[in-house]
């Protein structure tokens, strides 16, 4: 197995091709992009940013970076890899995009155990800046860019895979970049997700919303599985970790995180759905 940084990147401005000229990017209408000393590049114009530092903090980078480290995923991350390289895949030569990468935790354990036929090129992009940051510093092999998933900063039809993980998919443009037979593999919590966290900081739980059936435009279903298990979170910082890195430490009134600020352990289920979809 070999594996390379994608680079069929577009640029943000105008979608021309970029070339890599040493320490920047570069497209034929002059557009520039340097890149960092991490080994990232910056290609969120400011005008398609909706505040200055848009994405995680660097606080909630941190705390998935040790959450996720420590393994509390690994099922999940297991799965990922199978709907990534199902088991009649025949490419050789996959490109993959990790759209909402966060600080690399997937796509590196996508890379440590892909099969030994293929070769990978593979691309991390997060519209926070600290997280690709941390990813950047974790693994220098991939590309890693801060952008956004609503203007992909890729050239058309150049990807085999995009994965989304808990975050935000915008199947327009996914479809855009993704080649004819290419697949999203696309990963959401499961109604029973985290459920005795949320019992205990919501004075009530909502109802989850309908499980969605039909592919979106341009795609066909190609299944769907379930990873659900049961994980002790051993002490208050990993829970702390494992709050930290949900969008549920914004929505939790004081009492319920102060509540869970108390716990010394804490028994959760994890349950994660894994969508395949592939690009007709």
């Amino acid at each position: 197995m070999t594996i390379t940084p994608f680079a069929e990147l577009a640029c943000p401005l105008d979608g021309s091709a970029l070339h890599n000229k040493g320490t920047s990017w570069q497209c034929s209408s002059g557009h520039s992009f340097d890149i960092a000393r991490q080994g990232y590049v910056h290609l969120l114009p400011v005008q398609h940013k909706r505040s200055k530092h848009p994405g995680d903090n660097k606080d909630m980078v941190s705390a998935r970076r040790r959450f996720l480290n420590a393994g509390f995923y690994q099922p999940i991350a297991d799965a990922l890899v199978s709907a990534v390289f199902p088991e009649n895949v025949s490419e050789t030569c996959i490109s993959c995009l990790d759209a909402g990468c966060g600080e690399g935790y997937y796509l590196r354990y996508l890379a440590n155990n892909a099969p030994s036929t293929v070769h990978l090129t593979l691309m991390g992009l997060d519209i926070s800046k600290w997280a690709v940051v941390s990813a950047a510093k974790q693994d220098k092999i991939p590309a890693w860019v801060v952008g956004s998933n609503a203007n992909l900063p890729v050239l058309p039809g150049t990807l085999d895979r995009i994965m989304c993980l808990f975050g935000f998919p915008v199947y327009p443009e996914f479809a855009r970049v993704l080649r004819s037979g290419g697949e999203i593999v696309q990963v959401d919590a499961g109604p029973d997700h985290l459920r005795e966290l949320r019992e205990i900081i919501y004075p009530e739980l909502k109802e989850p919303p309908p499980s969605i059936a039909a592919a979106p435009e341009g795609f066909t279903s190609m299944g769907t599985s379930l990873v659900r298990y049961s994980l002790s979170i051993p002490d208050k910082s990993a829970i702390a970790d494992m709050l930290a890195m949900t969008p549920h430490m914004y929505r939790a009134g004081a009492e319920g995180l102060a509540r869970a600020a108390e716990l010394e352990s804490l028994a959760v289920t994890v349950q994660a759905v894994i969508r395949r979809l592939r690009k007709d």
